[in-house]
């Protein structure tokens, strides 16, 4: 709990007590003081409940991002496994077909590896005369 939550409440309670002194003894500034210090009590244990609230939820937040990464990394070398299996599988089912893809991604690269041989710029006339 908050230390606005319990010092709001608090403020709440003694404006509620003076609130009623006042009406006791008749005197509006008593009462109209009292609803002010309850007012104030209230909005600050509100201001207590969303920093709670706020609080709460990151912590919330926090959790759910620790355990998702754990259960993504315990889970990766399952997920790794199975992916190389079924690779497996089409290569075993259509060798052909996965002979050209593995060519077809060797000339891709050959191709991206490889740059142009320079030239050299071109020769301009000069007139020296």
């Amino acid at each position: 709990m908050d230390k606005d939550r319990i010092a709001g409440s608090a403020k709440d309670i003694a404006g509620k007590a003076e609130d009623a002194a006042g009406d006791v003894v008749a005197d509006a500034r008593l009462q109209a003081a009292g609803r002010a210090r309850e007012a104030a009590g209230t909005v600050q244990n509100l201001y207590g409940q969303a920093k709670d609230a706020a609080r709460d939820a990151t912590d919330a937040a926090v959790n759910y991002a620790k355990d998702t990464y754990k259960n993504a990394y315990e889970n990766s070398g399952d997920t790794l496994r199975d992916g190389s299996q079924a690779v497996s599988k089409k290569v075993r089912d259509n060798p052909l077909g996965a002979l050209m893809i593995a060519g077809g991604i060797g000339f891709a690269l050959a191709l991206l590896m490889t740059r142009q041989p320079r030239r050299p710029p071109p020769q301009r006339w000069r007139y020296y005369g």
